[in-house]
């Protein structure tokens, strides 16, 4: 498997410490829009559903704890 890319990784990381889109995307100056789409980018890729979207809050899937833990 291609490893990917880091803007998506950073993306992840940015949604999962803050616990939402607009909150990472505020801290550090992007589109909530373009966050989403490299995380998307990045589930597809990996074939795994990292976050739990709702639309108050978005969490961390199993799959996803794990991949922050090694990120």
């Amino acid at each position: 498997m291609d490893r990917p890319p880091l803007a998506e990784l950073q993306a992840f990381a940015w949604v999962a410490e803050h616990r939402s889109f607009r909150g990472a995307a505020v801290a550090h100056g992007v589109s909530p829009s373009s966050l989403s789409q490299l995380v998307r980018n990045l589930e597809e890729r990996l074939g795994l559903r990292l976050l739990n979207r709702t639309t108050r809050s978005v969490g961390l899937t199993d799959a996803g704890r794990r991949l922050l833990e090694r990120v």
